[in-house]
């Protein structure tokens, strides 16, 4: 089995140091650990970063990226068909994400005539004005409810 240094991986997967020490860390990638106490990953390593940035970009969270590695082999380069097998995983979820993007894009037309003054009549963040109830303004959109507003 060939091992490359993290430096090399870094090099070739064009991800910092940093990120595959973080990505190890959370258990998307594995290494070895020589006597020396340096990490060795085996070459396949590059192809689950670059399965890593690929899913990143298309909107995936980690977790989901690392349930979809643990079904990979880990000892060698995943094949076509494993990629193939991912990839049709994630198509409802992208296809779940493409519409809410369409239908935000849709909405922002209204939205930026009222500049978000107003929950209520805004369709994207308090659509039926369902968070009468929870907070107003700005202290809404950051997650506070009435109470936390009040104490604070």
């Amino acid at each position: 089995m060939e091992w490359l240094t993290i430096g090399e991986v870094a090099e070739r997967s064009g991800v910092a140091t940093s990120a595959l020490r973080f990505y190890e860390t959370k258990g998307l990638i594995e290494s070895e650990r020589t006597d020396g106490n340096q990490r060795r990953y085996p070459r396949a390593t590059l192809r689950r970063v670059a399965l890593i940035r690929a899913g990143q970009e298309v909107g995936l969270s980690l977790a989901e990226l690392a349930e979809a590695l643990d079904r990979l082999p880990h000892d060698k380069t995943p094949t076509k068909a494993d990629w193939e097998r991912l990839s049709r995983s994630w198509k409802s979820r992208l296809d779940e994400q493409i519409a809410e993007l369409v239908a935000l894009r849709d909405e922002l037309t209204d939205c930026i005539g009222c500049g978000c003054l107003s929950l209520k009549s805004c369709a994207i963040f308090n659509p039926g004005d369902a968070a009468s109830g929870l907070g107003t303004g700005p202290r809404y959109l950051l997650g506070d409810s009435r109470e936390e507003v009040a104490t604070s």
